[in-house]
């Protein structure tokens, strides 16, 4: 079934491919998915542009995200996965994911943990679909009217399905960049004295009546149900799966005046979009409704209502329409999007590419120096050609021929080239330690993690949540820590540093001595817990009395854990270790990092404020900014 519920495509699972050269991703399999409102649709993209094992699942078969994911790995346990992008009809906005169509909601980054991900993006569905677009050949599209896409120029892309989707293409000197939007929820504009009874219709259930109320799945239905009370008619409400079947066959003339309807107010809502972004690139349709239409949709009043634009019909009449006609045309935008984020993380690794496509033409030996190469880049850089040998299980002169299979002259003509093409290029992920690591491979895995964990929370950081504590501790009379354990360490670099800018500050590591501070707060005064877990009773107790004196409460702790429930603001650091070491280690330095933004936002503020009452303050504000600047 399509997400309005209209027709459920016969790929359950299959092998499609476009354009490919053939060559496997170093990083292996790439897992991409589809996750609409009804069903969601998972692949397996082998090298680019060949998408296997294409499964779709019913999600309310599913409790959640995990438990879907769960279901299509277990059928692949033999395949690793390390990187993976999901579509998703939903507005992303941070790590924290509420479905508005079904009752899920999670943690992108507790996802990316579940399955041991080194990474995993989410974005919004039409996003992935304005992404597809650069990608699609002639065969994907079917054009409806117009001349010629302008190379180079904007592109609009909408399509109704459960609701509406709007997004466009930007062009840049290296691609394009995609232009997110909410356009479905714009007031709808009636046209001619039809849709305007259809209007009147819905504004009985609906005060607001946006386009989405009737470009959509269910606003077809509403649509039916509009013209049957302007024709007198009695009728049974028909699902939008059966006033298509009813227009498609032309068995019902209520169906195919729906129809017809529909999609005269698709074309004047596409050519508003085409006016507003100057879409000289094209203006592109998918979603779940008009692709299944086929020629009933060339024949219907689309075009001509397109066009209808007044003094700007001529400049409408340049710009073509196409309805994008291949199956999951969101695989190839998720697809790119994960592309782009590890080239940007990873730089070019062409030649970690090119190792991996030459394996098969490689010897039993050579190939295990190339595995060597791949899973361990560093190593290869740093050992001599004895320990590169002996680690590959093979001889000095195999480690040799390898080389000039690559075209190199030997090995120090491999190692310069590949250092060149790895800078920066060794993927920054989570890796596990282990005993047999050398000392420099241990010593790069703590900074890799590290460095990955910072990457990641500082996609995922709640900015709003930062400006809000800025904004309180701006404000307050005195500002008090309230840590226990190792947590007691980011507590004092914190009131170190606030205290520099002469505010007073204090910090209970003792579970009896901040329960007694936090009873003589006063309003105007702030506190800020730190705290890994977000649960220990003492801070929560503390919490309470500090709230019911009338003070804030700043958490630094995870999203979900009671602390932050009960705090005034959360800054959230949701970084998971092994409890059973009681150390934190990567979270200490988010919670390092969390402190030094703070601390910045207030330099950064204090070097505004003409009025401030202390001198020293603002100069210690343009040292720090100097400091940061260099």
């Amino acid at each position: 079934m399509t997400e309005n519920g209209l027709k459920e495509h016969a790929y359950t699972e299959q092998t499609y491919s476009q354009q490919n050269n053939g060559a496997g991703f170093s990083g292996g399999p790439r897992l991409l998915a589809d996750i609409g409102a009804t069903h969601a649709r998972f692949t397996l993209e082998t090298s680019h542009g060949v998408f296997e094992a294409v499964k779709v699942f019913k999600c309310d078969e599913y409790a959640g995200i995990i438990d879907l994911l769960k279901a299509y790995l277990d059928q692949h346990q033999a395949k690793r996965i390390h990187h993976a992008a999901f579509a998703l009809a939903n507005p992303i906005d941070g790590d924290y994911v509420r479905m508005t169509n079904r009752a899920w909601e999670f943690s992108i980054e507790d996802v990316r943990r579940e399955f041991g991900l080194y990474t995993l993006l989410i974005v919004n569905d039409f996003t992935a679909l304005a992404m597809s677009l650069p990608g699609l050949q002639p065969d994907d599209l079917m054009q409806v009217g117009g001349g010629k896409s302008v190379a180079k120029s904007v592109i609009g892309v909408l399509g109704p399905g459960t609701g509406l989707g709007v997004s466009g293409l930007i062009p840049t000197s290296d691609g394009f960049v995609t232009l997110g939007s909410e356009g479905g929820h714009v007031n709808f504009a009636p046209c001619d004295e039809r849709e305007y009874a259809i209007l009147q219709f819905a504004w009985k259930e609906w005060p607001h009546v946006s386009t989405e109320r009737l470009i959509s799945g269910p606003g077809l239905e509403l649509i039916y149900r509009a013209l049957a009370d302007r024709n007198k008619q009695t009728v049974k409400p028909l699902a939008a799966q059966e006033i298509m079947h009813g227009a498609l066959q032309e068995a019902d003339p209520l169906c195919l005046e729906s129809i017809d309807c529909f999609c005269g107010m698709l074309g004047s809502f596409s050519a508003n979009l085409a006016v507003t972004l100057g879409a000289f690139g094209g203006i592109y349709i998918g979603g779940g409704i008009v692709p299944l239409m086929g020629e009933r949709f060339h024949q219907s009043a689309f075009r001509s209502r397109f066009e209808a634009k007044g003094r700007f019909s001529s400049y409408l009449a340049q710009i073509p329409t196409y309805v994008i006609t291949t199956p999951n045309p969101a695989f190839y935008g998720v697809s790119a999007i994960l592309s782009e984020h590890l080239r940007g993380r990873s730089g070019d690794s062409s030649l970690m590419d090119r190792i991996q496509a030459i394996q098969a033409e490689l010897t039993p030996a050579e190939r295990r120096v190339a595995t060597l190469v791949l899973e361990n880049p560093r190593t290869v850089l740093n050992e001599a050609i004895v320990e590169i040998a002996r680690l590959a299980d093979v001889s000095q002169p195999t480690v040799i021929r390898f080389c000039r299979s690559m075209g190199f002259t030997g090995l120090a003509d491999f190692k310069l080239k590949f250092a060149s093409s790895l800078t920066g290029t060794i993927p920054v992920r989570h890796s596990q330690v282990r005993r047999s690591d050398s000392t420099h491979d241990l010593s790069a895995k703590v900074i890799d993690n590290t460095v990955s964990a910072i990457l990641s929370f500082r996609d995922q950081m709640e900015v709003h949540a930062i400006d809000q504590a800025i904004a309180l501790l701006r404000k307050a009379n005195k500002v008090e820590f309230y840590a226990m354990g190792n947590s007691r360490a980011v507590a004092l670099d914190g009131q170190h540093k606030f205290f520099r800018f002469r505010i007073p500050t204090a910090i209970y590591g003792d579970a009896h001595l901040f329960s007694m501070a936090a009873e003589l707060l006063n309003p105007g005064d702030v506190v800020i817990v730190v705290s890994n877990s977000g649960k220990l009773p003492e801070l929560l107790k503390a919490v309470d009395s500090a709230l019911h004196a009338g003070a804030d409460v700043i958490a630094i702790a995870p999203h979900q854990s009671p602390l932050a429930k009960k705090a005034t603001v959360c800054l959230a650091v949701n970084h998971t270790e092994d409890n059973a070491t009681f150390l934190s280690m990567i979270s200490r330095i988010l919670q390092l990092l969390l402190i030094d933004i703070l601390t910045v936002g207030l330099s950064v503020d204090a070097t505004h404020d003409e009025g401030s009452k202390q001198k020293e303050l603002s100069h210690f504000s343009h040292l720090l900014i100097s400091h940061l600047d260099s």
